[in-house]
């Protein structure tokens, strides 16, 4: 697919991230008005409240809200309708009398009230090279690992929108003698992809992999932030608990999976076969370049289609116990690595559990240090255009004692 152009002239620059083929929606505010969703196009906002107030969109009052959540509701039909008469709007020979907000002068707000928040461990590379350090590289894999997708559930209280300061969080360490209490001193980052559900499933039934689908609304840049030295403490038997608590930063615009359709890829090969209610009809995965930086030196990329597992296999697994699903449920992918290591997604993997430190801006580093701003960044290229996330950043800010 080739460009599609808009009377939006900065939309139709070959490295603009939000050009008319993507439109992600966001929520927003700006100085004397109150938090209402909006979609990115170019270097603006597409107010979306003041569209309905002027009968341009229907979407039952629902872009007056300040999340995306009522929005998503009204289901896929209306998602497609909106975004059809978006692009109408918003081409060449389109509407110029829009009410269009300079992204510059907008606050953006977190895109969705978060209902629950599941983290997934779906990068084979990740699994294996962070079992290694655990384990040894004989038992780097749990067995079950290549059979089905693994998680953890996660704290959606948490959950903030990026620029949001993150506190390096206090906790329990391993001591000589027992464990102590002390500032996090190994604190990481995890370079991830969130997929936001945007539909019910009910109590007590499985969703197949093409119902997953089709529930899934779009997809944000996610940083589990991560305690490892609280982890490596805590996680024996039941997982990781305070270590992952402390925040996850997601960006602030959500891509439709309609923007990405045409980068639909295959990922690697399976050591297994699935069972069948985890069998894809079609590739689940995106060719989608997708890395972070560390106080502006660029640290990985890598790619999302390295990925064992797609969101929609996560989700019909999720749901596999009967696991009822909601509107607003946010599943991270799992740390996204490639197999080099300047392909990883975590400094975990990078530094090998801090034995190799890396230079940062001309300085030897293992893990994130007070005052640290770590940004993550994904697109996917198109014919003359690119889809993009924009920023997911996030400061360190100092323990509280």
């Amino acid at each position: 697919m080739a460009l599609i152009r808009s009377w939006v002239e900065s939309a139709n620059v070959a490295d603009c991230p939000f050009p008319l083929n993507n439109l992600p929606y966001g929520v927003f505010s700006t100085a004397d008005e109150a938090p209402r969703c909006g979609a990115a196009i170019g270097d603006m906002i597409l107010d979306l409240a003041g569209c309905e107030a002027q009968g341009l969109l229907d979407a039952g009052g629902t872009f007056a809200q300040p999340q995306l959540n009522g929005f998503m509701a009204l289901g896929r039909a209306k998602w497609n309708e909106v975004r059809a008469r978006l692009t109408e709007l918003l081409a060449e020979d389109g509407n110029r009398d829009l009410p269009l907000v300079r992204m510059a002068d907008a606050t953006l707000h977190l895109p969705v009230r978060v209902t629950e928040y599941t983290d997934f461990y779906a990068s084979k590379n990740h699994a294996f090279n962070v079992g290694v350090l655990f384990r040894g590289p004989e038992n780097a894999l749990p067995p079950q690992w290549t059979h089905m997708p693994i998680g953890y559930n996660g704290r959606a209280s948490s959950v903030v929108v990026s620029g949001t300061p993150i506190r390096r969080p206090m906790g329990q360490l391993k001591g000589e003698t027992g464990p102590r209490w002390a500032p996090c001193e190994r604190l990481d980052l995890e370079l991830e992809l969130g997929a936001v559900v945007g539909a019910d499933s009910a109590m007590g039934e499985r969703v197949s992999v093409e119902e997953a689908e089709d529930m899934i609304f779009g997809y944000v840049l996610l940083n589990d932030w991560s305690a490892r030295d609280v982890q490596a403490w805590e996680y024996q038997p039941l997982g990781p608990f305070q270590s992952k608590a402390l925040g996850t930063t997601i960006g602030a615009w959500i891509v439709t999976q309609a923007a990405l359709e045409p980068f639909r890829s295959p990922g690697p090969e399976r050591v297994n076969p699935l069972l069948p209610y985890l069998q894809e009809s079609r590739p689940g995965l995106y060719d989608l370049e997708i890395g972070w930086t560390l106080n502006g030196q660029v640290m990985a990329r890598t790619n999302y289609n390295v990925m064992y597992y797609s969101s929609a296999q996560q989700l019909a697994h999720h749901t596999s116990s009967g696991c009822p699903m909601r509107v607003g449920d946010l599943l991270g992918s799992g740390t996204i690595s490639g197999p080099a290591p300047d392909q990883t997604g975590a400094l975990l993997e990078m530094t090998e559990g801090g034995k190799t430190p890396v230079t940062v801006n001309g300085e030897a580093r293992t893990f994130l240090e007070n005052g640290d701003e770590v940004a993550l960044f994904a697109e996917a290229r198109g014919e003359g255009y690119r889809i993009g996330f924009g920023p997911c950043t996030g400061r360190i800010l100092p323990a509280r004692p």
